[in-house]
């Protein structure tokens, strides 16, 4: 395995992470709503993929968690919603193993292989998790990560209990597209807006994360690339997959015509079995289409956009199928290309 590819393994999730880069006005908004002892039940934490609003997530909660009462003296003289990584609530936390936390996100199925969507029947715990006895035992606190992965049924299945909160409870929904996201479900949200990060965010989280120096080139040119996503420049880390992410950018602004060579010069530079650049490729195309999916614009074009979140979750599915199986990537990256000429024109 790759050096880049064992950088990538060693990152630490955001239930694990106590930093948190960039989002100080939205850090601040959460304390100052909950000190206040009116704090909305639900928040739909929006943004760019990996820019830190899991993060941002876990940090409430943890802070909630350790902290039950907002009127107390901690609370009120708080600057942040930082909890120190060795407190118990904290450890509790990261070890998945907090009564008042319930995170819902994609699970593996019987086969062991991960699903595309958060299902009903998982959905369905937080009737279980938020019964009758939360307001006596302290809050309970639900991360959906992400809102965007509810099947149709988990989405009213979610919505059931957003409608009927009990006392003490918490609701923090992370969105890669928040404009998707059903407006039964949005209208009973406040909404936190997160932006990508500055440059020299992305080079402290990354060099936190990494151990590499904030002068090191490869870190500097995937900060560059990287549109204000730490994962993304955690991806890109190192040179050859910055290149790989420029090719596929160039190809994907030419859409919906594509130039068949440079989709074979594609294929090749993918390799046959290099995961991290199979990761960058896909993590561009993603992007590139979450991007269209956040428009807010009233005047997009919906049947488009439909037909793109279609699209998107084969390419999904297929991406899935060649990494699990280890498939030639050149006919892969044919059929997204394909896909995407289709979608857009």
């Amino acid at each position: 395995m790759s050096s880049k590819a064992e950088t990538q393994l060693a990152v630490s999730h955001p239930r694990e992470t106590t930093d948190l880069f960039g989002h100080r006005e939205a850090e601040m908004a959460l304390l100052n709503a909950y000190r206040s002892g009116r704090i909305p039940h639900a928040w739909l934490i929006g943004g760019a993929q990996g820019i830190g609003k899991a993060t941002l997530a876990y940090r409430m909660a943890r802070f909630v968690l350790a902290h039950p009462d907002p009127s107390a003296s901690a609370v009120q003289r708080a600057d942040s919603l930082n909890i120190d990584v060795d407190d118990p609530v904290s450890r509790r936390v990261a070890a998945e193993a907090h009564g008042g936390l319930l995170v819902l996100q994609r699970t593996a199925n019987d086969k062991g292989v991960m699903r595309t969507v958060i299902t009903v029947d998982e959905t369905r715990e937080t009737i279980t998790f938020f019964g009758s006895t939360a307001a006596a035992e302290g809050w309970r606190v639900c991360i959906v990560d992400t809102v965007d992965e509810l099947n149709p049924n988990a989405a009213n299945a979610l919505l059931k209990t957003l409608e009927e909160p009990p006392r003490q409870s918490l609701f923090l929904l992370i969105s890669h597209a928040p404009g998707r996201v059903l407006p039964t479900i949005l209208s009973r949200c406040r909404r936190l807006a997160l932006r990508p990060l500055t440059g020299p965010d992305v080079i402290q989280a990354v060099s936190r994360t990494t151990g590499l120096t904030g002068n090191d080139p490869a870190l500097r040119d995937a900060a560059e690339a990287a549109e204000g996503s730490v994962a993304r420049a955690l991806t890109l880390l190192g040179g050859d997959a910055v290149k790989l992410h420029h090719k596929t950018a160039a190809l994907l602004a030419s859409l919906p015509r594509v130039d068949p060579r440079e989709l074979h010069a594609l294929g090749d530079a993918l390799g046959g079995s290099d995961k991290v650049a199979l990761a960058t490729f896909i993590d561009s195309i993603e992007r590139w289409v979450s991007a269209r999916l956040r428009t807010e614009d009233p005047n997009a074009d919906l049947p488009r956009l439909a037909r793109l979140a279609e699209v998107w979750e084969k390419i999904g599915r297929a991406a899935r199928d060649t990494a699990e199986y280890n498939l030639e990537r050149k006919p892969l990256v044919f059929s997204v290309f394909g896909m995407l000429a289709e979608a857009t024109r």
